[in-house]
């Protein structure tokens, strides 16, 4: 058997290619992020909280944007690790219909909030849950928990743990939700 240098070196080449760049492209981005999708997309559960300012925000004022919904506590050492890549990433895509809801559990005094949003410089909308009305309705049972919410209104996936928000996965992920018509599955 004759082998062809060039051809065995291509296939070395292209097989690196595959292992090293392939994944940045091919791979979903839910299952790069490790997102559970749900089976059937369903109404995300509506609510009205208070931001820091102390004024009613509710969840039906963003229909029509892709919502990052994160719930998170100034005690959880993961949520403070995702929180400045969450900040890039709403930077990046909030003039495109991309919103950050943050979500916080504390209970105790709201000073502590104001605090830590303001030491994170985080400029994306806060608000507070103090009596877990939307912590409940979301099953909120780790921290941080996020949701994924599409322009219609309906979930796309939740997200358990930390992430890196400002990763190339990440930017794909937003990129997919934001193409994405009012009546896609």
């Amino acid at each position: 058997m004759v082998v062809d240098p060039h051809r065995s070196v291509g296939r070395w080449l292209g097989g690196l290619l595959l292992v090293f760049v392939a994944p940045l492209w091919a791979a979903d981005p839910f299952t790069a992020l490790e997102i559970d999708r749900p089976r059937v997309r369903m109404e995300a559960p509506g609510f009205t909280l208070k931001n820091l300012a102390g004024e009613p925000v509710s969840l039906a004022d963003f229909r029509g944007k892709v919502v990052l919904l994160n719930f998170w506590a100034t005690w959880c050492g993961s949520c403070r690790q995702e929180m400045p890549a969450m900040e890039r990433l709403w930077n990046r895509y909030r003039d495109q219909g991309f919103v950050i809801l943050a979500v916080s559990v504390d209970r105790g005094d709201p000073r502590q909030v104001d605090e830590f949003v303001e030491k994170l410089g985080l400029s994306y909308p806060v608000l507070r849950d103090p009596r877990a009305a939307a912590r409940g309705q979301y099953e909120i049972s780790v921290l941080p928990m996020s949701y994924l919410i599409g322009r219609d209104g309906k979930l796309s996936g939740r997200i358990i743990g930390e992430r890196q928000w400002d990763s190339i996965e990440a930017r794909r992920l937003v990129e997919t939700l934001l193409a994405q018509s009012w009546n896609s599955p």
